[in-house]
């Protein structure tokens, strides 16, 4: 039925009346209720926090760029001067491939320190060893095929390729989050010096990260991948105690059987590459003296303060740790998970390690990003990356001061610790619940609970 606009409609008695001719307007239904000035204020938090959000997603983004290109910057440096390449750790395992690829001996302090010193190496520095077991010689022998700069790019690419992949796989295993916290990883400090003095500590995050990627799905796989954290076993002792406890009570024996195949595959390797080369690392150790080195972390700090000459002082930490970490895994064993709980276990594993260096932290990128998408707080994010920058911004401080920057190895390792302890136990507000009917129309939409997108 059609309405003349002409005739006032009559409304029921007690409603306000509308003149004659005048348009009602409909009372608009958002903020009803609620008085105009106490719905502008409600929007100034939301705007409050949308500038801050900005504000520290520019920090993260200035921090991270900076500290990589402080990284691309000393590789340029290192591949233009020879005295700066012939400065890196690359060069131990350089000359251990070139002594291996020409059938000499790979712990020979005589021919290793003419080849280093035919690299670059300051004269303010003794021979330098490769310390990792014999068994990690399959890796560096490579090395010995190449010139010093070309086996310099190999190595760094290879190394850098690790930082990558490892925190691209930890990423995807985080849900694959849109917040960018993903970046501190990429431009973590002490991962990035690693790749600079070309270690071997982003080898190891490489098998840590593809473990706890593997160990569910294809725990072989996962094991084998541990033969590359075998390249730095003393930052896993805590970590390995725990995993063999962990095989026992679940049963998840194809874990030990991928690495011991892995393992007696690189010594045989070794073997055939050097018979005498176990032979020959046993002399070294015996002789070089390595064994009393000054190292600037904890464990030799103790050793040294109660009695310098007793070495095995610096192995007590870490059967401390190895204790505690029993006893962590004990009480939560029917419900462990390696991702949330295993970051604890590598954080205080390379506190309390017998020796470890700064750019050992590395290992430590899957149990920081675990804090990192934990935590709701902005400034523990902005404190990791501000860490992380100092760490990296010690590597020119090094060259005032030689060997400056392997002293910041002392307070960096309980950086690391009480940023993680923060960062998991500060999550923040819990969400707020969501509406059955908004969970029943996303069911309409997506399909049941419990199924989720790939």
């Amino acid at each position: 039925m059609a309405i003349n606009p002409e005739i006032p409609m009559v409304k029921a008695e007690g409603e306000p009346q509308t003149p004659t001719g005048a348009t009602e307007l409909p009372l608009p239904q958002q903020n009803a209720g609620i008085p105009m000035a106490a719905a502008t204020t409600a929007t100034k938090p939301s705007t409050l926090k949308k500038i801050l959000g900005v504000i520290y997603n520019f920090f993260i983004a200035t921090v991270c760029g900076l500290t990589f290109g402080f990284t691309v910057q000393g590789f340029v440096i290192s591949m233009a001067q020879d005295s700066v390449l012939g400065s890196r750790d690359y060069v131990v395992f350089w000359a251990t491939g070139q002594q291996l690829a020409h059938h000499g001996n790979p712990y020979s302090a005589a021919d290793l320190l003419r080849l280093e010193r035919g690299a670059g190496l300051s004269t303010r520095y003794t021979v330098m060893y490769m310390r990792n077991l014999p068994a990690a010689l399959p890796l560096v022998y490579p090395l010995g095929l190449l010139g010093l700069r070309a086996g310099s790019i190999v190595w760094t690419i290879a190394l850098l390729g690790c930082l990558a992949g490892s925190v691209y796989i930890l990423w995807v295993m985080h849900g694959r989050q849109n917040n960018h916290r993903h970046w501190l990883g990429y431009s973590f400090g002490p991962a990035l010096i690693c790749a600079i003095m070309g270690q071997t500590s982003l080898f190891a995050l490489l098998g840590l990260t593809l473990f706890l990627r593997l160990h569910r799905t294809r725990p072989f796989l996962a094991g084998a991948s541990l033969w590359l954290c075998m390249l730095k076993p003393h930052l896993f002792l805590p970590f390995g105690i725990v995993l063999l406890a962990w095989i026992a009570a679940t049963r998840s024996y194809k874990v030990l059987i991928g690495g011991a195949v892995a393992m007696a595959a690189s010594c045989a390797l070794a073997y055939r590459i050097d018979p005498m080369a176990w032979v020959q690392y046993g002399q070294m150790a015996r002789q070089s003296g390595i064994s009393f080195e000054f190292i600037p972390c904890m464990s030799v700090l103790l050793r040294d303060w109660i009695s310098k000459g007793t070495v095995w002082l610096q192995y007590a930490p870490a059967a401390l740790a190895c204790m505690w970490a029993l006893g962590y895994y004990w009480t939560r064993r029917a419900r462990w998970d390696w991702m949330k709980n295993g970051g604890l276990l590598m954080v205080v594993g390379l506190l309390t390690a017998p020796y470890a260096w700064i750019y050992d932290a590395g290992v430590l990128i899957p149990a920081l990003l675990e804090g990192a998408y934990v935590t709701r707080s902005r400034n523990v994010l902005i404190a990791l990356a501000f860490l992380s920058a100092l760490v990296e911004l010690a590597l020119f401080g090094n060259i005032l001061r030689p060997s400056a920057i392997y002293l910041w190895t002392l307070w960096s390792a309980p950086a690391w610790l009480a940023w993680y302890l923060v960062a998991t136990m500060y999550k923040g507000p819990k969400p707020k619940e969501i509406p059955s009917q908004a969970v029943a129309a996303d069911q309409h939409l997506n399909g049941p609970a419990g199924i989720e997108p790939v």
